[in-house]
């Protein structure tokens, strides 16, 4: 944790907080922070700063706050990614929230099993916690744009045009060609496929929804290796 992220009924007063449960433990076990103690904080929303640890205790952490400055801007990145496996889902949800896209879509596609729609991990609570989870290791304050697309062809037909919002428009698939435009301007949206691949007709129906094909080269990478190595390349 980079960041003590507050949310807005951690705050007692405008410069106060008082918070407890995971951040409370990694605060005095991680940071083996003592009073006195100067912290990064942001408020989930809002703006960042220091937070001074005024009391602290195995029930409470207690922080007087200076928040004196905006969050890091968000890239101008729409990433759709083809839902992981549950395992991985969590590792590709806080990364793509610590590398700053403006917007995730987790979608369906034919090599996506239905179970995983149904885990545990798919529930609001839990993505919200992976979105929080990023920005605390990257030192932000704005929650990303996340939405959910169960139904493949209704959202590339109907919703994805819209989003390009005539900005560059890139799908990575291994063998697909293609390499990275360049300079970029504008915004830009990556669709990342299961780490089976999209399959012909996939790719048809986001080639003709306005996406240019990109290709990382012969290496088959996993979701979370292939997000981190296609967003150092565009930004």
């Amino acid at each position: 944790m980079n960041l003590v992220l507050l949310l807005p009924e951690d705050l007692i007063a405008p410069d106060r907080a008082r918070l407890a449960g995971r951040r409370l433990r990694h605060v005095r076990d991680v940071h083996r922070a003592k009073a006195g103690n100067d912290l990064a904080v942001g408020v989930l929303g809002g703006r960042m700063g220091q937070g001074r640890v005024v009391h602290l205790n195995d029930e409470a952490l207690e922080l007087a706050l200076e928040l004196d400055r905006e969050p890091p801007p968000k890239l101008p990145l729409t990433l759709v990614i083809a839902v992981p496996r549950p395992k991985v889902l969590n590792r590709v949800v806080a990364a793509a929230a610590s590398l700053g896209a403006a917007r995730i879509v987790l979608l369906n596609a034919w090599k996506v099993e239905k179970a995983y729609w149904a885990s545990p991990r798919m529930k609001p609570e839990n993505l919200c916690e992976q979105l929080i989870l990023g920005l605390e290791q990257a030192k932000d304050t704005a929650l990303p744009e996340l939405r959910l697309a169960r139904l493949f062809r209704p959202f590339v037909e109907d919703e994805l045009p819209g989003l390009l919002d005539g900005g560059t428009a890139l799908l990575a698939h291994p063998g697909g060609g293609g390499s990275v435009p360049g300079p970029l301007t504008g915004p830009v949206t990556l669709a990342i496929g299961p780490e089976g691949g999209w399959i012909d007709a996939e790719i048809k129906s986001l080639l003709e929804a306005g996406l240019r094909p990109l290709d990382l080269g012969p290496r088959i990478l996993r979701t979370e290796t292939a997000l981190a190595a296609l967003v150092g390349k565009l930004f």
